[in-house]
């Protein structure tokens, strides 16, 4: 198979915008570039329909969550106040430990084996799944993402629009300015790819390099990215209602898919090569396959209401959707996905 497929037929429109989106890095970026409010996931209706699979009733909502690759654990985190991380058994839902941050996390990520990566404003939080032991890096600024750099550091972004690679200790050795707000930090293939919500674009980073990339513009309102295991970036426009597939090195846009409903969060299961999408509209969370250059939906299943978060279990292959209306944690077996395929 063909990681990236062909490219997208609006390329040459694309390349357009690239030129542009490409070097419009300023001490003042909000100035001199086009701005919108970010995009944020569409209010969902009451449930109509029974959600599928199980569900597990949680403590309050979920906007954070997290499989956790190295105890097999999920991690839950409410933005608001975003100081109550829940560690939870994906078995049967149970809270296995409820960890009280020293400050609110903004997002979720995965650290090395058995880490739970939490960003914050001044520091980055990095929380022991089996034990709830925190530790804390010091980084200035009002820190929206972090991702490891494959060399024992981190990489992360924040509200001002700052991606910067910091040592374990928190010793800052790049600083790449320009954007508006660094949002969504992702690591693909040699290369890290930036959302910027404000912007709705996304942009090419080389780590140890202290430039923008390539941009491209991402949709109408792009809210939420993720990569996969062969360096590809997916993107969800919500306000476009479509999935954006992009590889890097250089950036392109190779796929995009129309998706109703509000897309809003991403999860990717390297296995049968589909990434799952949640439509707040909708309650639902839509498969589809990317094996081809043309995506084909391969499955869609009811939800719990407002479903604003979604993982795949790498060990099992369950889909676990999040309720950000305080419905709970839903899970969707791997052989129940495969019936809807």
């Amino acid at each position: 198979m063909r990681p990236g497929g062909p490219v997208s037929p609006i390329l040459a429109v694309v390349m357009a915008s690239l030129l542009g989106l490409t070097g419009c890095g300023s001490d003042e970026p909000g100035s001199q570039v086009p701005t919108r409010e970010p995009a944020t996931a569409a209010p969902a209706p009451p449930t109509t329909v029974t959600p599928a699979g199980e569900l597990f009733a949680l403590p309050g909502r979920v906007d954070a969550l997290l499989a956790e690759s190295g105890t097999g654990l999920l991690a839950g985190l409410a933005a608001d106040p975003g100081t109550s991380l829940l560690i939870l058994d994906p078995a049967d839902g149970q809270v296995a430990r409820t960890i009280t941050l020293p400050v609110p996390g903004a997002a979720l990520a995965q650290g090395e084996p058995g880490e739970v990566l939490v960003p914050a404003r001044g520091r980055v939080l990095r929380v022991a799944a089996a034990t709830g032991a925190v530790t804390e890096v010091a980084v200035d600024g009002d820190l929206r993402t972090v991702v490891l750099d494959g060399a024992g550091g981190l990489i992360v972004g924040d509200a001002e629009g700052r991606v910067r690679v910091v040592s374990a200790d928190g010793q800052v050795q790049t600083t790449v300015p320009g954007l508006v707000s660094a949002d969504v930090v992702v690591s693909a293939g040699e290369k890290a790819a930036v959302l910027d919500r404000r912007q709705t674009s996304i942009t090419e980073i080389t780590p140890g390099q202290d430039r923008l990339g390539l941009s491209l513009r991402a949709g109408d309102g792009a809210v939420n990215m993720i990569s996969d295991h062969y360096g590809r970036v997916l993107v969800a426009d919500t306000a476009g209602e479509e999935l954006l597939v992009y590889t890097t090195g250089p950036l392109v846009l190779r796929q995009r898919f129309p998706v109703r409903s509000s897309p809003y969060a991403l999860a990717y299961d390297r296995r049968s090569e589909t990434v799952w999408v949640t439509c707040t509209q909708s309650n639902e969370v839509v498969g589809f396959d990317l094996s081809t250059g043309i995506g084909q939906e391969v499955g869609r299943h009811p939800t719990v209401r407002q479903p604003d978060t979604v993982v795949v279990d790498e060990r099992t292959g369950d889909l676990f959707v999040g309720s950000a209306a305080g419905d709970g944690l839903q899970r969707i077996p791997a052989d129940e996905l495969k019936e809807g395929q």
